[in-house]
Order: C-alpha cells, then structure tokens, then sequence
C-alpha cells in the first residue's frame, strides 16, 4: 500500500447530530419520517451534481406534497451544510501528520456542491490531499465502481496499491471488490493499528 484514500462523513467529519436533524426538519416544517424518505431517495443525484441546490429541495418538496420558496430553499441549504460542518480536530490533525511524513492521502466523499464549496472556504487541511474527489465534481458517488477508479487514476497507482478508509462496510466492500484495499472506520486508535505505525514514512504497510 502506498496511498490512503478516506472518506469524509463518518470518519473525518461527524455525522448529523439529532439537534441538527431536528434543526434541518424543522426548517423544512414537515414531519420527521417523511421528511428522512424524501431527504435521502434524492440526494444520490444531489451528491453527484446531477441536480443544484434548488432542483434538489424542489424534489424534496415535490414528494413531499409542498412547496418551498426561494427563501426556504436558502434556509434549507444553509440547516443542510450546517448539519454536516463539525469535523473531528483529531482526525484532520492525523492527516497532517500522514501527509507530513511524505504519505500520499486522497478524500472520497458523496457531497453536494454546496457543501463542497463551504468545506473549501473554511477548510484549510484539505490542501493535504494529494486526490481530492467530491462526488459533485467527478461525477460517481459511492459504492459506485467508477468513483474508485477515478481516484486510482488520479493517484496514478494500481488498486491495490490504496488503502480505502470508510465508516460504512458497503462502501468500504465496493472499494475492495474495485481492487482496492479496504479498512472499516470504526476508531483513530484502531486506524493507525491497520497503518502498523509506518504513519509518516511514505513506506508500504505490508497489508
């Protein structure tokens, strides 16, 4: 292994919390279960940037059975990005350390473009990724097979010559069965465990 690709949400950056859920449902003004539905069958083509913001929450709101107004879709993306933003300071500090020591690092992420955009505004490690790959601007999301070999192609190395990191098993499985090698995010401590303390060399891990 000569590359560490990672996924953003989950592992790098948290997850929407429930007072950021709740936030963003209530912005919304719809009720919880049929909001999530709507929510999550259309980001697929969001992530992708098949669809701007307003395409998008027009979507949502077209199965929902209302309508958003140009004010509430402002509203909307701003709850949306917020619900994504808070990172792990341990993680992005780990990073530097990896790309420091002379290791190549890439993101792989499903992001829409707004959420990109505020993630590079306010985000200065991300310059530490040598492969940078929202979904928004390559086109593929995860666990499609062309969002890793994108990235491979972009590292300039065989599969097998990237470790892929990711909180999600389907995910992390696609990655594998693309060529890649495959570790399932669950801890920082159980991460550098699987990098067998070779962090900052540039050398191969021997898995």
């Amino acid at each position: 292994m000569t590359a560490v690709l990672f996924d953003m949400f989950g592992v790098i950056a948290r997850l929407q919390s429930p007072a950021s859920r709740e936030r963003l449902r209530s912005t919304a003004g719809v009720p919880g279960d049929a909001f999530w539905e709507s929510y999550w069958a259309l980001r697929p083509p969001y992530d992708r940037g098949e669809y701007s913001a307003a395409e998008y929450w027009s979507g949502v709101a077209g199965a929902l059975g209302v309508t958003f107004t140009e004010r509430n879709v402002a509203d909307l993306v701003v709850a949306d990005v917020a619900s994504w933003s808070e990172v792990d300071e341990r993680m992005t500090a780990f990073i530097g350390e990896l790309a420091a020591g002379g290791t190549r690092t890439g993101l792989l992420s499903n992001i829409p473009e707004d959420l990109a955009a505020d993630y590079e505004r306010r985000h200065p490690w991300l310059r530490h990724f040598e492969v940078l790959a929202f979904s928004c601007r390559i086109g593929h999301a995860k666990p499609e097979p062309d969002a890793y070999h994108w990235c491979s192609t972009r590292f300039g190395l065989p599969p097998g010559d990237i470790l892929f990191v990711d909180d999600r098993l389907d995910n992390v499985r696609a990655a594998e069965a693309a060529g890649m090698r495959g570790h399932h995010f669950t801890s920082l401590a159980a991460l550098k465990a699987v990098l067998g303390g070779t962090a900052g060399t540039g050398g191969s891990t021997g898995r």
